[in-house]
């Protein structure tokens, strides 16, 4: 319930997300991964190729190894709900009606495609820049970087080169100058246990 609080009109059902993010950590910057830039012109065309292995993970039309497809979590009726249009329309007319209530400014309606799309747009983000742009911290086979030193912009998520080395941490900063802003609040949800850490073995 709290992942589909927080994603709102970009939910994502956790079991095809999880496949998805494993086969690109197994097969990163590789024709099996499924968003890497390295295989596209522009970042549009990456995306909507990752869209189409998504809909396939959703609808179990994709084939795929069996050690990618188990430990998620599963709640059927949340993910009925969460992946419906009509949850994705009542969620986009809740931003309209908060901007109508709040916007100071015409401008500011420029930014909710932004809200109504946000994953697709954070998922562009960080896997087009990710692997394209930035330094590296660690000699990993593939072609992640980390973009941002202080990485505010996508939460942590543009320290893909750390993230690719130690890919259970959930601190995505490594040197002691990197800033992971998401960290904190993982702690405080564990902490109040919204949340569970587990160790990795």
């Amino acid at each position: 319930m709290f992942l589909y609080i927080t994603q709102g009109s970009s939910y994502l059902v956790p079991r095809a997300y999880a496949i998805m993010h494993r086969m690109h950590h197994a097969y990163s910057d590789t024709e099996k991964d499924p968003h890497s830039p390295h295989f596209f012109k522009e970042v549009f065309t990456m995306m909507w190729h990752t869209k189409k292995i998504y809909q396939g993970l959703l609808n179990n039309t994709f084939k795929v190894d069996e050690k990618f497809d188990k430990n998620f979590p599963v709640n059927e009726t949340i993910d009925r709900i969460g992946d419906s249009w009509i949850s994705r329309i009542v969620w986009g007319t809740g931003y309209v009606l908060f901007y109508i209530n709040f916007a100071t400014h015409w401008w500011m309606y420029l930014l909710l495609p932004i809200h109504f799309l946000m994953g697709p747009v954070h998922g562009a983000i960080v896997n087009w820049a990710g692997h394209k742009y930035g330094y590296r911290n660690h000699p990993e086979k593939d072609q992640s970087k980390n973009t941002l030193p202080i990485d505010f912009v996508a939460g942590g998520e543009l320290f893909q080169n750390n993230h690719h080395k130690y890919g259970s941490r959930p601190n995505f900063a490594n040197k002691w100058w990197e800033i992971d802003p998401t960290y904190p609040v993982i702690k405080v949800l564990d902490a109040v246990g919204i949340i569970k850490l587990v160790r990795a073995t």
